[in-house]
């Protein structure tokens, strides 16, 4: 007869016991958790929905569930989910083609941002790499995933503000103020903060939850006259990218594309 525990009573330690079976690393079903913590079925099957919810957990496409990007980011893995590393490059691809303008998609990791780009023209799009790093500060990818960040690693990027021109946030107090800005419009902007002469807007990327786990960034030429096309776009792509994230990854979903629909820009922005 094979062993299985007595079945945790309370909700806090039947969460425990559930994530405890990830400690290996492995993958389970929804049977074999609930063998390994002794839990009926249906009760594990319920709360793993919920972990799952809310990133803790990730399911896959068969059925079986991972440890997911919350828990991937409390033990310092900066790393997006692979649903999302597989649908980011289609959004950045159209945002480029939609608008001619040079198309990020950032993640956070360890204070900077790790990005993939598809600049105008021929060359194909960059991938993830260890030279392709920015200071989150100093970036409007930066700002927007920092805007709905846990204090805490808020704090961390306070601690190392370096000043790359006369524009670059350099004291927590701004940007603290910056980060505020971003939140409440859910656009961040980054005037000449890294470099002179480029400026950058950036909306922030949801999954499960509501966590910004990513951002979406276009480099404008002119703050003025182009800033609300860009916001406009990257509206339209980073919606699409969060609800892909938080549909059920069973269900198969084609990538979608973007375009920029012919109406005024104030309507357009009303409806973002």
């Amino acid at each position: 007869m094979r062993y299985r525990p007595a079945p945790p009573r309370s909700v806090a330690s039947r969460i425990t016991a559930i994530l405890s079976t990830f400690l290996t690393g492995e993958s389970h079903s929804i049977t074999e958790i609930a063998h390994m913590t002794g839990l009926p079925i249906s009760t594990t099957h319920r709360i793993t929905a919920d972990l799952a919810a809310w990133q803790l957990l990730q399911r896959a496409s068969d059925g079986r569930y991972g440890v997911g990007s919350i828990l991937q980011r409390l033990g310092g893995v900066g790393v997006a989910t692979p649903e999302l590393m597989e649908w980011a490059p289609g959004a950045v691809l159209d945002l480029c083609a939609a608008t001619g303008m040079r198309a990020r998609f950032a993640v956070l990791d360890e204070g900077r941002i790790v990005y993939i780009e598809k600049r105008p023209g021929p060359e194909p799009i960059t991938s993830f790499s260890a030279g392709a790093t920015l200071p989150a500060h100093a970036s409007a990818a930066g700002k927007a995933i920092l805007a709905f960040a846990p204090s805490a690693t808020v704090c961390g990027v306070a601690q190392n503000l370096t000043a790359f021109t006369p524009r670059t946030v350099n004291t927590p107090d701004r940007l603290r103020r910056a980060l505020e800005i971003a939140r409440l419009a859910r656009t961040a902007v980054a005037r000449a903060e890294l470099s002179p002469g480029q400026s950058d807007v950036a909306v922030p990327v949801f999954g499960c939850g509501g966590v910004a786990v990513a951002a979406l960034e276009l480099e404008v030429r002119n703050l003025a006259t182009e800033l609300e096309v860009a916001r406009v776009a990257l509206a339209v792509a980073a919606r699409g990218l969060s609800r892909q994230l938080t549909v059920d990854p069973a269900v198969p979903a084609g990538r979608r594309q973007l375009r920029l629909a012919q109406v005024p820009l104030g309507g357009a922005a009303a409806g973002a």
